[in-house]
């Protein structure tokens, strides 16, 4: 028998990322076209356990679908983890009747989502939403594409001092153990070589790449890492490395951090948001719970939460090939 579902709560949790604001007015306006209250918890779990939260109504919403960041604030919330907090959290969904969840983050919101939802059995769709795009069981996560963009934008603009000053710099990019954002913009952006957590290229061989750049005459070189490379302790350290191995070239290091979560999500962003949320929604109401929503071959799907965050998505081997290639 299906649940009865009237009224829903929805979080952002775990780092922001382009397009959580559009996700929430997915909910929030899906809501109110299926007749359901919509309430959002300001900063992820940590808001559900004081109780701090807001009527969403389709009109609370209006322009938020190209805004950055989230209206609902994010935290992380090392009370949630423990048992006392998640009692409380539940008492105050169960004090204003909350019957399900639509948690929009990545794969920390989704793993205590799973706890929370095994211990007081509330249903819980999960919306992809992370930069990293390092969830299984969608080809895209939310904030993915406009964080590629972002990157790509970035490198195109050092490229060009770069060129002027004939140097070799190494742009250090997000995407943590996930090598996803760093394999597509340096092939997008045309670096040289690309650092990945997923292959160890090791010293050695970026030496000789480097040096055999040199020697086809290009006279600067733009090599992309993932913060997750295991090559060197760090960006910085690997810089000096080279630096002290290849004296004919001056390396230059440039950490792009923060400035790649920002920013007004791009179309494809707003559009998939837009698309998850509804699907979150309408899967609560049809008796679904503990799955995520994700995009599978332009088809917005659920699958099992659980192995979402149990498996990871594999790099493209064929960009990498391509990108040997293309760095002739």
């Amino acid at each position: 028998m299906r649940p009865t579902i009237k009224k829903i709560a929805v979080i952002t949790s775990g780092g922001d990322a382009p397009g959580m604001n559009a996700a929430l007015r997915a909910v929030a306006r899906s809501c109110a076209y299926y007749k359901i209250e919509c309430i959002g918890f300001y900063r992820g779990y940590q808001g559900m356990i004081e109780g701090d939260y807001t009527e969403l109504t389709a009109r609370s919403v209006k322009n938020i679908i190209g805004k950055g960041g989230t209206i609902l604030k994010s935290a992380r919330s090392d009370e949630f983890r423990t048992k006392e907090g998640r009692k409380k959290a539940y008492d105050n969904l169960k004090k204003i009747n909350v019957d399900g969840l639509i948690l929009i983050g990545g794969d920390g919101t989704f793993a205590g989502g799973v706890t929370f939802g095994k211990e007081y059995k509330i249903p819980f769709i999960g919306i992809p939403g992370t930069i990293d795009n390092d969830i299984a069981g969608t080809n895209f996560t939310i904030g993915y594409d406009t964080a590629l963009n972002t990157v790509v934008e970035s490198i195109d603009k050092i490229r060009d001092t770069a060129s002027s000053h004939n140097r070799l710099f190494f742009i250090e990019v997000m995407g943590r153990d996930a090598g996803f954002i760093a394999l597509n913009a340096g092939v997008g952006a045309g670096a040289e070589e690309i650092l990945l957590p997923e292959e160890d290229l090791g010293l050695d061989r970026l030496l000789e790449s480097l040096q055999k750049s040199k020697q086809r005459g290009k006279s600067s070189s733009i090599v992309v890492v993932s913060e997750g490379d295991k090559i060197g302790k760090n960006v910085f350290e690997l810089a000096e490395y080279v630096n002290e191995n290849l004296p004919e070239y001056e390396v230059r290091v440039s950490v792009l951090g923060h400035m790649q979560r920002g920013g007004s999500p791009s179309c494809f962003d707003r559009v998939l948001a837009s698309r998850m949320g509804v699907k979150a929604v309408e899967s609560l109401l049809e008796g679904k719970a503990d799955v995520m929503v994700g995009l599978v071959k332009d088809k917005i799907i659920t699958s099992s939460i659980e192995e979402a965050i149990k498996s990871s998505h594999s790099i493209n081997k064929e960009l990498l090939r391509i990108s040997d290639i293309l760095s002739v």
